[in-house]
């Protein structure tokens, strides 16, 4: 019973006709998809939410992130008196786009500057614009490397990092106290900017001043390197962000090329796990590539496999490829005279400790943060310029 009540307010005028015609047919065939979709709210926990699309409370839809979205507006309004602008980025899921509209609507109802981008990009992306226009605020309309019938909304800080506390808990309070009477859904067009060639230049701009070793890509710019976005925003920027630093013979999957939110080619679009690299691999061996790469829906999750000595590929693990990384940079810097005792390594304490002998043995501090990147961020908005 308190499923149905919660399911028959979604069928007042505050709802699109659409949205109530769907309402009244789970409430007509009165199974377990009406109980999913109204037993609780949708949760909005530190980061965001994610969750399955549809109607009701539980689900993901326009009146969940207009929600969500109203509820941020309120915490920004209240944290900084003027000049408040976000920027909205969004991947390639099914109703991405339209849920990101729904964001850049809202926060402009409430007197908030928007820069929303004009297609997908990369949450990478997402983050330099926040802090390229001094942004208070960002949003990724995105489910990760969740199955297709998932979406979700990440919520990122002025330093482009997702938000921790007392942000995070002053929000969660905000959307929590909300009524959907409240969500200003009406649009103040004016206050919502266009993102697109001009941002993804300057953003490959500022990447490519972050190569060590340009004689070495010089080299070897010739090297085979097969990538794939698998159908996510990682086909827009990674091909041209390596062909910056200077490789020439980068190869796509051209099946996965395709934005597609229905990931026809793949049962998870999570490049950590080999089946996800399974096509990019056989493309590979074709090939003769000496790397294989690959990026989750919105290009913030990487999967690397390279050739091992018998010639078959293995997929890295997260703890590899970052102390190949960490390996690399921490020598790579010496060389250059680049450590001068003020560097330092930040990593969770569920990363391999291998990084932090490496670090250790070069004199270079290590700091252990809580599990997740947005705690990494702190660290480092903590140490910026100092």
């Amino acid at each position: 019973m308190e499923v149905l009540q919660a399911a028959k307010l979604w069928l007042s005028d505050l709802y699109d006709s659409d949205t109530r015609t769907k309402v009244e047919a789970l409430i007509q065939a009165n199974n377990e998809e009406l109980i999913e979709s109204f037993y609780k709210e949708l949760d909005f926990g530190t980061g965001g939410m994610r969750g399955i699309m549809g109607v009701g409370s539980n689900r993901v839809n326009k009146y969940t992130i207009g929600k969500a979205t109203q509820g941020l507006a309120a915490t920004l309004l209240e944290m900084y008196s003027q000049d408040i602008a976000v920027a909205i980025a969004y991947d390639c899921r099914n109703n991405s786009d339209t849920l990101a509209r729904v964001a850049a609507e809202v926060l402009s109802a409430n007197g908030i500057t928007v820069h929303l981008f004009e297609a997908l990009r990369p949450t990478p992306e997402l983050s330099f614009a926040v802090r390229q226009l001094s942004c208070k605020a960002g949003i990724v309309i995105t489910a990760s490397h969740n199955p297709k019938e998932y979406n979700g909304y990440k919520v990122y800080g002025d330093d482009g990092c997702q938000i921790v506390s007392p942000f995070d808990k002053d929000l969660i309070a905000k959307v929590k106290s909300l009524t959907i009477e409240e969500v200003k859904f009406d649009a103040s067009e004016e206050l919502i900017h266009r993102l697109g060639a001009e941002m993804d230049l300057k953003y490959l701009k500022q990447l490519k001043t972050l190569s060590l070793s340009p004689e070495a890509i010089a080299a070897n710019a010739d090297m085979p390197i097969v990538f794939t976005g698998i159908h996510g925003t990682g086909a827009v920027l990674v091909p041209p962000a390596l062909k910056e630093f200077g490789f020439n013979n980068i190869i796509t999957v051209k099946d996965q090329d395709v934005i597609d939110g229905n990931f026809p080619t793949v049962a998870s679009p999570n490049p950590e796990e080999p089946a996800a690299l399974k096509m990019a691999i056989n493309e590979a061996k074709k090939q003769n590539a000496a790397l294989v790469m690959g990026t989750d829906p919105d290009a913030d999750r990487v999967g690397i496999a390279i050739p091992n000595k018998n010639g078959d590929f293995e997929l890295l693990n997260g703890n590899q490829t970052g102390s190949l990384l960490v390996y690399y940079l921490l020598n790579r810097w010496q060389e250059l005279g680049k450590i001068t005792g003020k560097e330092f390594v930040a990593k969770t304490v569920v990363t391999t400790d291998l990084i932090d002998v490496m670090a250790n043995d070069m004199g270079v501090t290590v700091y252990n943060t809580l599990t997740g990147f947005k705690h990494i961020g702190a660290l480092i908005k903590s140490l910026e310029g100092k």
